[in-house]
């Protein structure tokens, strides 16, 4: 199979991994009929990233907008909740702009976190749960449509699929590679977060936390996981630094 084979293929499948994995076990291949797009990177070709090459279940095509030299990179993920306190959203700020500015961040488009890692970012990978050409959520369709002129956006799903609620859980195990380490800025035990830190630790990412008190709420998730191992996001982290004369 050619690459032009297995983009059709992943166009007719609607970019549902195990669907394009059962055709192409089965051989089940369909002519396709429909133009093939051409912003894509598959699998088969030599720039597609190592970091996912490894994973379990690595996409077989990627539909992109914008820079695919981010790619090459150093990268990290930040990550968290959708309905942030202000505390995580001036700490995804200050972490941005300080600790982590030579590095490309790597987010998942979403409100709340998301959306401020992305605009702290010097450079940034934004990766959907719906076709690339959808502006999800709605909220952040001009962030959405800055990043692909500018930085770069990915997804599985070519055009005109719907940001189904499975998609999501699925996306976070390409947040999770595309850093060399993740940054959790705030989640609740059972969260989306929390798929990614898992698929994070599945691959041997290191995870760093943002503490909270003990009983605040909204930190639950990220004093769990620091309890368990995870590095802190310390002071240092969230400081500019200065330089010495």
């Amino acid at each position: 199979m050619d690459r032009n084979e297995l983009i059709s293929l992943a166009v007719q499948c609607r970019g549902e991994y195990f669907r394009i994995l059962r055709a192409l076990r089965q051989g089940t291949l369909f002519p396709g009929t429909e133009e093939v797009p051409q912003n894509c990177l598959t699998i088969l070709d030599k720039e597609y990233p190592d970091r996912l090459r490894s994973i379990p279940y690595p996409p077989f095509v990627l539909f992109y907008h914008g820079d695919l030299s981010l790619l090459k990179k150093e990268a990290v993920s930040v990550v968290g909740s959708r309905k942030p306190c202000s505390y995580a959203l001036e700490a995804t700020s200050a972490l941005c702009h300080n600790h982590l500015q030579d590095k490309v961040i790597v987010s998942g488009l979403a409100s709340g976190i998301d959306a401020r890692a992305h605009l702290s970012a010097v450079h940034t990978i934004g990766i959907l749960g719906c076709g690339i050409d959808r502006c999800y959520p709605a909220e952040n369709k001009e962030l959405i449509r800055r990043l692909a002129k500018e930085q770069l956006i990915l997804s599985e799903y070519p055009d005109n699929c719907e940001p189904f609620a499975c998609h999501f859980p699925f996306r976070n195990r390409l947040i999770a590679a595309l850093g060399q380490e993740v940054y959790v800025m705030q989640c609740s035990r059972r969260s989306g977060t929390m798929t990614t830190v898992t698929e994070a630790l599945r691959i041997g990412r290191e995870v760093y936390c943002l503490p909270y008190r003990w009983n605040e709420a909204e930190g639950e998730g990220c004093n769990l996981l620091l309890s368990e191992g995870a590095g802190f996001i310390d002071t240092e982290m969230l400081t500019e630094k200065k330089n010495c004369a």
